[in-house]
C-alpha cells in the first residue's frame, strides 16, 4: 500500500466507477502472483503447461473478436483537434470520459479490482517512468509482471509524487462495438474497455511506452521511440550500440536478437541484444544520445518463430512465458504454431480452443498469437540491460520492405537529412498483409500507429533534438528485401545482416569510406564483407547498392503527398531536405 494521495485518489475514484467486489494491490510478490495464477487456472483463464518441458509455461486464449491491436478504435484525445493530427483518430476528452465512463460505469461488479503499480525502466533510474494500472484481469497482472516491474519498490520509489500514469482496464463484455483503447495525453492518463489481448489492455506497452511517453518526451526534451537497441561485439571486447526501426514484417526481432554467421563467431564478434521493440533515449552529459528500454520482457509474435529464423526468441520462452492464442499439444501439453517446426500435433486444440488438424485447412495457431516472455531467458540478453543510465548510441538504422527503390545500406549526410529519411520511411505490403501487394504504405520512422500527437510535431521534435545533441549519432537507411527480376531476394539476410552493420559502426568511426548518391552515401562495394557467402559476389552487392533516380522520382512523388496532408505544420527543414533531393535526381 501507499499513502500517496494522488495514487489513492486515482484508485478511490476508480473503484466508485467501476464498483468491484473487492480491491487487491499487487505487491509483486511471487507468492501472491502464483496464487493469483492458480485462481485463473480454476476459472479456464489460463492453463498449466508441462512443467519439466515448458516450467512455469502457461496457455491463454483471448476471445475470437479480439484478437488484436484496433486501430480504428484507438484515440487520442486531446483538447484541439490539430493537436492529434491527421494520422490519429481523435475524440474531444469531455466527450471521451462521459462516453467512455458510462461503459466503465460498473464494470466490476461482483469482480476483484487489481492496482498494479509498475516501472518502465529499471526502478528508480532517472530514465524511468512510473504507471499504476488498474485491471479486473488476472492474465493482465500476471502478463504486466512479465512486461515491466512491479509492485512495493514501485511505489517506494515514486514516494508522494504525482508523476505517474493513470490507466484503467476493464474486460466488460468485450464488445467490439464498444471497445475503446483512449489515450489522454494532457491528464497522463489511459482507459481501455472491452478488450482482453495483450496489445489494448497490457497498459504499459504500445499505449504508455510509446503514445504517452512521445508526448512526454516532446514536453520534456527526450525521445519515445519505436526502436530496437543492439550491441556489436568485436574481437577486441568493444561494444558499439545501435537503435533502429523497422514496419511490422521487415525482421526487428530478428535483428534483435541476431545470431552472427560462423566465420563472424570464429572471430570473435558477439551481438547482445537490450531492446526488441521500444527505446527511451536521452541526450547524455557527453552530448551523446543515450538509450534504454523501459520494457522487462517481449511480447513476440510467434508464427513464424523457431530455431532457424529466431532461436534466441524461441529459447526466450521456454520457461516462465505466456502463450496466447496458439496450438495446444494435447498429447505433450505444450504448445505449436505454424512455422515452429514441421512436425504438428495430431492430437490438439486450435487457438479456439476446437479439435484442429494440420490437414483441416484452417491455421491452428493465430497469425497474430503471441508469446510473453521475460527478457532475462533470452540467452543473448545484453548485461547493461538493466543499466539506469541505458547505453550511448553510434547510429539510429531505418528501414523497410522494398523490392527496388532502396539499396542495402546507405548513410544520411547530416541529422536533419536524416529524420527525412525516417520521415518519408516506407514498406510495401507483403501477402500477410490485407489488400493489394506491393502497394507502399508510409511508416514515419514505424511510429505511424504510436505517436501520441501531431505526426509533424513529432517531426519538428527530431529537428529540434538534434540541435541538442553535440555528438551526434549517423543515421541510415538498410533494406533487407531486394528482389531480382524473378522477384527472390538478392541479399541473404538473418545473421549476415551484421555484415552490413560492421559496415555501418566502421562508418561510424571514419574507417571506410563511402560514395556519395543523390541520396546518400552508399558503401564502397568492396567494403560490405562478403567472405563465406557462396552466392554473393562484389558484383551482387554492386546490384544491391544501385539508385535508380527514375525510381527515385516516383519515390519523391509519393513523399510530396504523404506530406501534403500536414499542411502548414511540416517542418520547412524537411521541405528543403525534399526539394534537395529533387533537384539531385535532376
Amino acid at each position: 500500500m501507499t499513502d500517496n494521495q494522488n495514487v489513492l485518489k486515482f484508485v478511490n475514484d476508480s473503484a466508485a466507477l467501476v464498483q468491484p467486489r473487492r480491491i487487491v494491490w499487487i505487491t509483486g510478490e511471487e507468492d501472491q502472483l502464483e496464487a493469483l495464477r492458480k485462481e485463473a487456472l480454476a476459472t479456464g483463464e489460463l492453463i498449466k503447461l508441462n512443467e519439466d518441458l515448458l516450467p512455469g509455461c502457461y496457455l491463454h486464449r483471448s476471445a475470437t473478436n479480439d484478437v488484436a491491436r484496433v486501430e480504428g478504435r484507438t484515440f487520442i484525445c486531446c483538447k484541439n483537434k490539430d493537436d492529434a493530427g491527421p494520422i490519429n483518430n481523435w475524440m474531444d476528452p469531455q466527450e471521451a470520459y462521459e462516453k467512455v465512463g458510462a461503459i466503465f460505469e460498473g464494470s466490476m461488479k461482483g469482480k476483484t479490482m487489481y492496482v498494479i503499480p509498475y516501472s518502465m525502466g529499471a526502478v528508480g533510474s532517472k530514465f524511468s517512468k512510473i504507471g499504476i494500472e488498474i485491471t479486473d484481469s488476472i492474465y493482465v497482472v500476471v502478463s504486466m509482471a512479465i512486461m515491466t516491474r512491479i509492485g512495493n519498490k514501485v511505489l517506494d520509489t515514486l514516494g508522494d509524487s504525482n508523476d505517474f500514469v493513470r490507466g484503467l482496464h476493464a474486460k466488460a463484455d468485450l464488445d467490439a462495438e464498444k471497445r475503446y483503447i483512449l489515450h489522454f495525453p494532457e491528464d497522463n492518463t489511459i482507459w481501455s474497455v472491452n478488450s482482453g489481448y495483450g496489445g489494448n489492455v497490457l497498459l504499459g506497452k504500445k499505449c504508455f511506452a510509446l503514445r504517452i511517453a512521445s508526448y512526454l518526451g516532446k514536453n520534456e526534451g527526450w525521445m519515445a521511440e519505436h526502436m530496437l537497441i543492439l550491441g556489436v561485439e568485436n574481437p577486441e571486447g568493444e561494444i558499439k550500440y545501435v537503435a533502429a526501426a523497422f514496419p511490422s514484417a521487415c525482421g526487428k526481432t530478428n535483428l534483435a536478437m541476431l545470431i552472427p554467421p560462423e566465420i563472424y563467431k570464429q572471430k570473435g564478434y558477439k551481438v547482445w541484444c537490450v531492446g526488441d521493440d521500444i527505446a527511451w533515449i536521452r541526450v547524455g552529459a557527453d552530448g551523446r544520445l543515450w538509450a534504454i528500454n523501459p520494457e522487462n520482457g517481449f511480447f513476440g509474435v510467434a508464427p513464424g518463430t523457431n530455431m532457424k529464423s529466431n532461436p534466441n526468441a524461441l529459447l526466450s520462452t521456454k520457461k516462465n512465458a505466456i502463450f496466447t492464442n496458439v496450438v495446444h499439444n494435447l498429447d505433450n501439453n505444450t504448445v505449436w504454431w505454424e512455422g515452429m517446426d514441421k512436425n504438428p500435433p495430431t492430437n490438439a486444440l486450435d487457438w479456439k480452443g476446437n479439435r484442429w488438424t494440420a490437414d483441416c485447412g484452417e491455421k491452428g495457431a493465430h497469425p497474430n498469437s503471441r508469446f510473453t516472455a521475460p527478457a532475462i531467458n533470452c540467452p543473448c540478453i545484453s548485461s547493461e540491460f538493466e543499466a539506469p543510465d541505458g547505453v550511448p548510441l553510434s547510429a539510429i538504422i531505418f528501414g523497410g520492405r522494398r523490392a527496388k527503390t532502396a539499396p542495402l545500406v546507405y548513410e544520411a549526410r547530416d541529422w536533419n537529412s536524416g529524420v527525412f529519411i525516417g520521415s518519408a520511411m516506407a514498406s510495401e505490403t507483403t501477402a500477410a498483409a490485407t489488400g493489394a501487394v506491393g502497394v507502399v504504405r508510409r511508416d514515419p520512422m514505424a511510429m505511424r500507429p504510436f505517436v501520441g500527437y501531431n505526426m509533424a510535431d513529432y517531426f519538428a521534435h527530431w529537428i529540434e533534438m538534434g540541435t541538442k545533441i553535440s555528438n551526434q549519432p549517423k543515421i541510415f537507411n538498410v533494406n533487407w528485401f531486394r528482389t531480382d527480376d524473378n522477384g527472390n531476394f538478392i541479399w541473404p539476410g538473418y545473421g549476415d545482416n551484421l555484415r552490413v552493420l560492421e559496415w555501418i559502426l566502421a562508418r561510424c568511426e571514419n574507417k571506410v569510406d563511402a560514395v556519395e548518391t543523390p541520396i546518400g552515401y552508399v558503401p564502397v562495394p568492396e567494403d560490405i564483407n562478403i567472405e563465406g557467402l557462396d552466392d554473393v559476389t562484389v558484383d551482387t552487392i554492386k546490384e544491391l547498392l544501385t539508385v535508380d533516380p527514375e525510381n527515385w522520382k516516383e519515390e519523391v512523388k509519393g513523399i510530396e503527398e504523404f506530406y501534403a496532408q500536414f499542411g502548414d505544420r511540416l517542418p520547412k527543414e524537411l521541405s528543403e531536405k525534399l526539394a534537395e533531393l529533387k533537384a539531385r535526381l535532376n
